[in-house]
């Protein structure tokens, strides 16, 4: 990569990063459940309207929908309204990855290299420190219901992947439409229609601007740039800076909220992404051999989506050292 496409990859991780602080400076008194919906219609609307729809069955569309969207979203969003901080959550998040590896082993037969699996075993410990260090403030439901999150975005990574979608924005796009009215009805269900009229009360500026930066900012346009970096350079170049969005996501929390993570936290997460790191290094040339150089696109639009990309590579080169 040049410096200018460093420069962006830098710029897309922080736009990542800053999308959790901006998730919980927005919500506040607004439904999560319904301020999931409103981000989701916010993407749909127009750009249902300009980008075609993807060559899948709708089967497909929906189901990626339904877990990197609805069920990652949801999840997410629920778990910082119970008390989930906006650097932590970035970072619990990354589990997706080992969560990725996992499900693929188990479903696409997809066995991982000995060295993504001693990349998911220090994640697991990284993992683990952080949940056992975690602040008195964080509620163990907060966290399980990210790790959920997690494991939903890992789900459908894995269901992108068995469809062989190359991914990109009109799959993002398209995907959505299974978010909005499901969380709608659960709120219905859940508040009943006083649910709808206090988030409704509830939604002043402050959620407006959130919501204009997660859809407009983070999903779309940060998708857009990283797509476009992908286009060009290799996956093994581009994905691992998606890794900065929970530093930043952590440092800004720190920063702007005062939500300083404590050294288990820190600690932990530490660790998390250095066992990222080693299941997503790409693996040393053999003789009479190369490396696998890179991946399809991703099929997710922020920080959580980019996540799906890291994955996926890893998903990948797994499958193809087995068939050499």
């Amino acid at each position: 990569m040049d410096r200018r496409d460093s420069l962006l990859a830098a710029l897309v991780a922080s736009i990542w990063g800053l999308n959790f602080v901006a998730i919980d400076w927005g919500m506040r008194d607004v439904d999560p459940l319904i301020f999931v919906a409103v981000r989701f219609v916010v993407v749909l609307v127009p750009a249902l309207f300009l980008v075609p729809r993807p060559h899948l069955p709708w089967s497909t569309i929906l189901a990626v929908g339904a877990f990197m969207s609805l069920g990652q979203f949801g999840f997410l969003y629920v778990a910082m309204d119970a008390g989930m901080p906006p650097g932590l959550a970035a970072l619990v998040l990354q589990a997706q990855v080992i969560f990725t590896v996992v499900i693929a082993a188990g479903v696409l037969r997809e066995l991982p290299t000995a060295q993504q699996a001693a990349g998911v075993l220090i994640g697991s410990v990284g993992l683990v420190v952080v949940g056992l260090g975690r602040g008195g403030d964080v509620p163990l439901v907060a966290l399980a219901l990210c790790l959920l999150g997690a494991l939903s975005w890992g789900v459908g990574n894995v269901v992108s992947r068995s469809s062989g979608a190359t991914g990109g924005l009109a799959l993002t796009v398209w995907s959505a439409l299974v978010v909005p009215l499901p969380l709608v009805g659960l709120s219905l269900v859940l508040d009943g229609p006083q649910g709808l009229v206090d988030s409704a009360t509830a939604f002043g500026w402050e959620a407006a601007m959130s919501t204009l930066y997660t859809a407009g900012l983070a999903s779309l346009v940060g998708y857009g740039i990283f797509n476009t970096l992908l286009s060009r350079n290799p996956s093994a170049a581009v994905v691992p800076w998606v890794l900065l969005a929970p530093v930043v996501a952590m440092a800004s929390a720190w920063v702007l909220l005062g939500q300083q993570p404590n050294v288990a936290e820190a600690g932990g997460g530490l660790v998390m992404i250095s066992g990222v790191l080693v299941a997503l290094r790409p693996p040393a040339r053999t003789t009479g051999g190369s490396a696998p150089t890179g991946a399809d696109p991703p099929c997710e639009a922020d920080a959580t989506a980019a996540g799906g990309q890291v994955s996926r590579s890893a998903s990948r080169r797994g499958s193809r050292s087995l068939r050499r």
